[in-house]
């Protein structure tokens, strides 16, 4: 029947008892598999993750500077990757960095929201802001 019809003869299941076959043209089968491939690729977004680093005795211009830009990359979908980077001694202020923390996701509560609350690992404290959705 496939050949009168100058089509393929393709096996769906060849596990089945009796064995399940089709007739179709087989490179425009395969075409279309890639086509649907592709359109749910090109659909897919890609999670972009930006950094912004403070130290424990940033300045307020500073922090209003990188809040400036971490609603740019809210704004721009991104999630952002907050995090105090303690060096030497000054691992002691370990209050100042969450309080830091807390008061940047604070500022920033009516884009972003907090996807994992300031937890410290090594010589650094992160938190973690992704956008909220739009309505």
């Amino acid at each position: 029947m496939a050949q009168e019809q100058n089509l393929d003869l393709v096996e769906i299941s060849p596990k089945a008892d009796p064995p399940v076959c089709r007739i179709i043209d087989y490179s425009k089968f395969k075409y279309e598999q890639k086509k649907k491939q592709r359109e749910m690729k090109a659909k897919t977004t890609k999670v972009v993750m930006k950094e912004i680093r403070f130290g424990p005795n940033t300045d307020d211009h500073d922090f209003e500077f990188k809040l400036k830009h971490a609603r740019q990359f809210l704004a721009e979908g991104a999630k952002v990757k907050a995090y105090v980077h303690f060096v030497g001694r000054t691992i002691v202020f370990k209050e100042r960095g969450e309080v830091l923390l807390l008061k940047f996701a604070q500022a920033l509560e009516d884009v972003a929201k907090v996807e994992q609350l300031p937890k410290l690992e090594g010589k650094r404290m992160f938190l973690f802001l992704a956008p909220k959705p739009k309505k």
